[in-house]
């Protein structure tokens, strides 16, 4: 396997507080934002956490890497890496991949991202899953798309 790792693109829907989750499922339901989730990752692998998969399940027309510590777990139509790295080095033959998540995931990956592309969602949900602080240091917001109740935004990291 190649030690090459691929472009690294996270994808999330953060609220106002940095919450995307309670654990169990996303806050809200914004059908613009679940359309532009699907046409961005198709074709693409997709990384996410046992919790995550558990929630969304496989998609059509990606490739789903779970990520999980439990040993000898499997689910039909996902490959399993018991880290992000590993997860990543598994899709080293794709020109881009995304990671969706969970909060766990997002801080593990944050530091192999070259993009975020993050739905701010104008709401302040309660729940225990947050997305990682983007640091200006780190982060120049390059895209803002702005919508009635949330804005897509892209963020690049700077070199």
């Amino acid at each position: 396997m190649s030690t090459a790792l691929p472009n690294v693109t996270m994808i999330a829907a953060v609220g106002r507080n940095g919450v995307i989750g309670d654990g169990l499922m996303m806050p809200w339901h914004l059908s613009e934002d679940l359309k532009f989730f699907k046409r961005t990752t198709m074709g693409h692998p997709m990384v996410m956490g046992r919790r995550t998969f558990d929630s969304m399940g496989a998609l059509p027309g990606r490739r789903s890497i779970v990520v999980t510590r439990q040993p000898g777990w499997s689910a039909a139509g996902v490959e399993v890496a018991h880290s992000v790295p590993e997860a990543l080095g598994a899709a080293s033959d794709s020109e881009q991949v995304f990671v969706v998540g969970g909060g766990e995931i997002y801080r593990q990956a944050m530091e192999y991202a070259a993009r975020l592309l993050v739905t701010e969602v104008d709401q302040s949900p309660e729940g225990s899953v947050t997305f990682p602080r983007i640091d200006p240091a780190d982060w120049v917001e390059t895209a803002r798309d702005v919508h009635p109740g949330f804005a897509w935004v892209t963020y690049e990291r700077r070199r």
